[in-house]
């Protein structure tokens, strides 16, 4: 507990410094939330609580939400749709909850969207026009001139936002980040990827209710006692998006090519409430040992060093307790920005020139969401996007 406590502490001071040093650099971005009252809207609003390079000054929800104060809009009927375990940080209660569909980007410099694809398809671009949008919705995804970044994993594919400004004449652009259970194990497979090679990955996800917000399948009587073997659009994406993310730009830069490896996984949804459990299954291109991918993935430090307000002190954490990791003891790792592995053993079903199995957990609606997509915009703030 004594070294959870230290590490934490860290963890505070460095932001705290971090903090100091950005509000005597220049003001802060103002910004705006779409989607605010969503399960992934408030967890924006808590990732912005107190933040030095974005200062929260709008909102925006369905107009039924319109006109009330944002205190208000999650009281509907008496009782609160509050949906974080943090509390409401009081500083956004008594924001104005503006329509979204008719919102105006005057006064803003950055906008983060947490709302569903089709609505986003509309919305993002609107606002793309003329500043950076920070998306959690798929509706641009697989767009061949938007980049799915991760931070750490895959920060060249930020060179895309200059083809993509390009393209579609915006002064801003939209970086949506990947589905939340793609994270997790686009950032377990990078160091491998980069160390060995990847071939082929199987991967089996046993994923928390928070990730379906309230859509069906997830109510009570469903998901007590059950496993729920299909979530839909789930597994396409994971597969998708994984390889896009590994990928390397064209020559020009003007889009990405998939990593050259093989991905097939099924998702199911369990009776957790948040962190996102998978079981993995890698063949590599080069012969590797169980000890040389730990050592792979605890070397793998991408962003040691930096000063973003959002990143964790290692991206990865590798348990060698074979009871470990597990969603109640791990998702909250490094503020839930951490992914922890453990299990990992040797895998010789798959080919390959060697192989290796792991259990990793990720935080799906910190990393995997929310918090996930702030610590990108603080990585494109310092490479030079957002100003």
């Amino acid at each position: 507990m004594a070294r959870i406590a230290a590490s934490h502490g860290a963890v505070y001071s460095r932001r705290a410094d971090h903090r100091l040093k950005r509000r005597i650099e220049m003001p802060r971005l103002r910004c705006a939330v779409l989607g605010a009252t969503g399960v992934a809207g408030q967890q924006f609003l808590v990732a912005l609580d107190g933040h030095p390079d974005f200062e929260l000054v709008r909102v925006g929800a369905s107009a039924r939400s319109a006109g009330k104060t944002y205190g208000e809009a999650i009281r509907e009927g008496g009782h609160s749709k509050w949906y974080c375990r943090e509390p409401l940080p009081s500083v956004f209660a008594g924001l104005p909850v503006e329509d979204a569909g008719h919102m105006s980007p005057d006064g803003l410099d950055v906008v983060f969207a947490a709302v569903e694809s089709d609505a986003a398809k509309v919305l993002e671009p609107r606002f793309a026009e003329r500043m950076p949008v920070f998306s959690t919705a798929s509706a641009f995804r697989y767009e061949p001139d938007v980049p799915v970044l991760i931070p750490g994993v895959n920060p060249a594919h930020s060179a895309l936002i200059a083809t993509q400004r390009r393209k579609r004449g915006w002064k801003g652009f939209i970086v949506p980040g990947p589905n939340c259970t793609t994270t997790g194990l686009a950032i377990t497979l990078k160091p491998l990827d980069e160390a060995f090679g990847v071939e082929r990955v199987l991967m089996t996800s046993m994923q928390a209710t928070s990730g379906a917000g309230r859509a069906p399948g997830v109510a009570a009587l469903d998901i007590i006692d059950n496993v729920i073997p299909y979530i839909s659009k789930e597994e396409e994406k994971v597969e998708r998006e994984t390889k896009k993310i590994l990928g390397g730009l064209w020559e020009g830069e003007e889009g990405i090519r998939d990593a050259d490896l093989a991905v097939s996984c099924t998702c199911t949804r369990v009776p957790v409430l948040d962190g996102h459990t998978e079981s993995v299954f890698v063949a590599l291109r080069k012969k590797a040992s169980v000890d040389d991918v730990k050592a792979a993935m605890r070397s793998w430090a991408p962003l040691a060093g930096t000063q973003y307000f959002s990143a964790p002190e290692r991206l990865i954490e590798v348990q060698d307790d074979p009871y470990r990791p597990q969603p109640r003891l791990d998702r909250d790792a490094g503020g839930g920005m951490t992914t922890v592995v453990g299990r990992v053993r040797e895998e010789n079903v798959l080919g390959g020139a060697s192989g290796v199995k792991y259990v990793l957990v990720s935080h799906n609606t910190r990393m995997g969401a929310a918090k996930g997509m702030t610590l990108v915009a603080e990585t494109l703030l310092q490479e030079g996007w957002l100003r």
